[in-house]
């Protein structure tokens, strides 16, 4: 009988560990990405920033930059950066160009 507890605790913590802390980052990304919308800036899991001028399907195309757009999976987007913070980024880009 003893035995059987243990084994219940060990599934109860690996329960609490492991499964579901992944399971709430799952639907947090999930939301994000259900507010993607065209016009935001994010950065993608490889670390390109961009704006998302369309989506289409699992795909998300961004303006890296004037004339260049690329295509990367909605699930490789890791974060939609807030306006404020969008701002202050562009400042300090033209302050590091103008040196």
């Amino acid at each position: 009988m003893p035995g059987y507890v243990f084994i219940l605790v060990l599934l109860l913590l690996m329960w609490f560990l492991l499964i579901r802390p992944q399971r709430r980052r799952q639907q947090e990304q999930h939301h994000m990405i259900s507010a993607l919308e065209v016009g935001r800036e994010i950065v993608t899991a490889g670390g390109l920033y961009g704006t998302v001028t369309a989506i289409e399907g699992d795909e998300v195309r961004l303006q890296i930059a004037d004339g260049v757009e690329v295509r990367v999976a909605k699930r490789a987007v890791a974060a939609i950066i807030p306006p404020e913070d969008a701002e202050n980024e562009e400042e300090e880009t033209a302050a590091t160009l103008s040196r």
